[in-house]
């Protein structure tokens, strides 16, 4: 994050025109409690919600409006709704859900600006804010290497963090979340959600992934202690979650099944003999797609019966240290890859698939003989991307939120995006640290 956007006063007069319509955004009392600071800021805000989980958010009956209409009705409503309500921002998460969608191509017919909110691409002591899209639909992917290069490299940058982020918190509000959509299925029946799963399913996954993650947690463990002991070569596979926007919507993958059967095929042509395959799995990942039953099938498939392995979510670290390459479709993680200066290989539109950072050559070939990523052209990347669009703070932590509530108002308030500190080589020089937001994770309640 770079300071052109943090010191910025607010003109009242400015603000008093200004009204944010919130469609959705993370589990838990963020966009509450951010709304409350645009408010306070003198803006007007209204929540749309579109079933009981969002209305238990809200909380203020006065600023809410409830849609339970159905998908089919939707384009004509949100076109009404930022008319007659005099909407002048919106503010969605993510930019894949179909209401977001909706909402986006509805809001840019009108002049309406539109911010996207996203977890960090940097984890996970950072969100993403951007405007035009995220993950495959980044303005970042737009912005050229000179541009990139621009920024100033003498800021020493702090080793990457090694977990996914606060993960407790991110469970427990969901919990919370999908059990309010069930209870409130029957006022909004025509609720189309993001996922496959129906609103009881939801709860059911929700649930799980919360009650057995201790359990998880000891399997993994002695699994990745397991892999260690046995000191042979492997290569790391990043696994995401199938049903994840950045899996549909930025890749040409429905599943982490047709995935794992491309890699695991090229490895057992390409790979030496020696080396071994590890699949890891999503810190989310509940168990619905079988994969773990999957890779053994595979396994059986291409002969490779003692060279796969499978681990569930967790710390990446240790395995990235000691591994020869990675794999993934597009999952944030390949940060930490990068960060290590490892071989990295993936298959979806990411942020950081650029020249020189991601390889392109076949799989096979790259099993056999990996090429590295230019570490300066990645270590200029990671500050360009600190100086724009990550934000220091999360959605699930008291102390990430109120991070967020003091650098996010004053940034969606400029008429720049964040990406004009670097585009065109503006405020060439600028510089970027991030060493003062790593003591988040420390004081997380």
């Amino acid at each position: 994050m770079g300071g052109a956007f943090r010191g910025d006063r607010m003109d009242a007069e400015i603000a008093q025109r200004r009204h944010f319509l919130f469609v959705q955004g993370p589990h838990g009392p963020f966009v509450r409690q951010f709304a409350g600071a645009l408010r306070a800021a003198g803006c007007r805000t209204t929540r749309l919600s579109l079933n009981g989980g969002d209305a238990a958010e809200w909380r203020d009956p006065d600023t809410q409006i409830c849609f339970g209409a159905g998908i089919r009705g939707f384009a004509d409503f949100i076109t009404d709704v930022l008319m007659g309500r005099g909407i002048t921002d919106v503010i969605l998460y993510g930019d894949s859900r179909a209401y977001h969608k909706m909402t986006a191509a509805a809001a840019g017919s009108l002049g309406i600006t539109v911010h996207f909110l996203e977890e960090g691409y940097l984890r996970p002591h950072w969100i993403t804010y951007e405007r035009g899209g995220v993950n495959g639909a980044s303005p970042m992917l737009q912005i050229g290497s000179s541009d990139i290069a621009s920024v100033d490299a003498t800021t020493p940058l702090q080793a990457a963090p090694d977990q996914w982020g606060a993960m407790w918190g991110h469970l427990w509000h969901g919990v919370i979340y999908h059990a309010r959509v069930w209870r409130g299925r029957k006022r909004w029946p025509r609720y189309a959600a993001h996922r496959p799963a129906t609103a009881s399913q939801d709860l059911r996954h929700a649930m799980r992934a919360l009650t057995t993650h201790p359990f998880r947690l000891i399997r993994r463990r002695a699994r990745e202690r397991a892999l260690m002991r046995a000191n042979a070569p492997y290569h790391l596979v990043l696994l995401q979650l199938g049903h994840d926007a950045s899996i549909q919507n930025h890749s040409h993958y429905d599943d982490m099944r047709a995935f794992m059967s491309d890699v695991a095929k090229a490895f057992a042509q390409g790979a030496p003999e020696g080396d071994h395959l590890v699949f890891k799995a999503h810190p989310f990942e509940d168990g619905r797609d079988r994969l773990e039953a999957w890779m053994h099938t595979l396994a059986a498939r291409h002969d490779l019966a003692g060279r796969v392995h499978f681990l569930e979510g967790e710390r990446l670290a240790t395995l990235l240290d000691n591994a020869r390459s990675a794999v993934t479709v597009n999952s944030t993680a390949a940060q930490q890859a990068l960060w290590r200066n490892l071989p990295l290989r993936a298959f979806g539109r990411s942020v950081y698939d650029r020249p020189g950072l991601v390889s392109h050559q076949p799989l096979t070939q790259f099993f056999a003989d990996p090429q590295r990523p230019d570490h300066t052209a990645y270590l200029a990347f990671r500050r360009a991307m600190l100086m724009t669009s990550q934000v220091p703070g999360g959605f699930y932590t008291r102390s990430g939120r109120r991070s967020l509530l003091r650098l996010l108002p004053a940034m969606m308030m400029r008429e720049a995006d964040p990406y004009s500190v670097i585009r065109g080589g503006a405020e060439r020089g600028a510089k970027v640290t991030d060493g003062n937001v790593l003591s988040l994770s420390a004081r997380r309640k």
